[in-house]
């Protein structure tokens, strides 16, 4: 199964929806120095939305936010793009990027700190339902794919990976891992 559209969610520890405020004019800020990777282009509002997106960064192959769809607060990165390579590398790359968006927004001096990521939560989604349908079949394909590359991003630590159970929503899995990792520690293992 080829994995394209892939999004990542990095579970954070609980912001309010007002300290998404200083979010836009940082957003913002990175749009003219094009501090992320692939072009940036606008940030879109959304922190009226109950449970939604958040704040967004628009680019033109991925979107980054801080979201909190299903009522989890996470730094999402959302890759439009398809990207021509293996299943782990677009694994990596769309870890890298949600990572890196984590990293800059935990250093941002604007954000004061309020942006944390919890260090053993995220959730991976395939944002194409026909390519990835929402099935215990698609959840037996893909398995051996995510246990590769949680493997190496986890450096052998035991994990619990589990299916989202909604069958409305983009196939996904949830994944806890048995210890913390810091933003550094999961580019240090990506790099690995």
């Amino acid at each position: 199964m080829d994995l394209q559209h892939l999004n990542v969610k990095l579970l954070v520890k609980e912001p309010s929806e007002a300290d998404l405020e200083p979010l836009i004019p940082v957003f913002q800020s990175w749009i003219e120095s094009q501090a992320l990777e692939g072009l940036l282009l606008d940030v879109a509002d959304y922190r009226h939305v109950h449970a939604g997106p958040g704040v967004v960064l628009i680019g033109h192959q991925a979107n980054y936010s801080v979201d909190h769809t299903d009522e989890r607060w996470g730094v999402r990165y959302n890759r439009k793009a398809e990207l021509n390579c293996s299943n782990q590398e677009r694994l990596r790359q769309a870890m890298r990027a949600a990572v890196t968006l984590c990293g800059h927004l935990e250093a941002e001096p604007r954000l004061n700190g309020k942006i944390r990521f919890d260090g053993q939560e995220m959730e991976f989604f395939v944002n194409d339902r026909l390519l990835a349908p929402h099935s215990d079949s698609t959840a037996k394909a893909l398995r051996p794919e995510f246990d590769e590359f949680f493997q190496k991003l986890f450096r052998g630590s035991e994990y619990l990976l589990t299916s989202a159970g909604d069958p409305r929503k983009p196939f996904g899995v949830s994944v806890k891992s048995s210890r913390t990792f810091s933003t550094a520690d999961l580019l240090a293992n990506l790099a690995a």
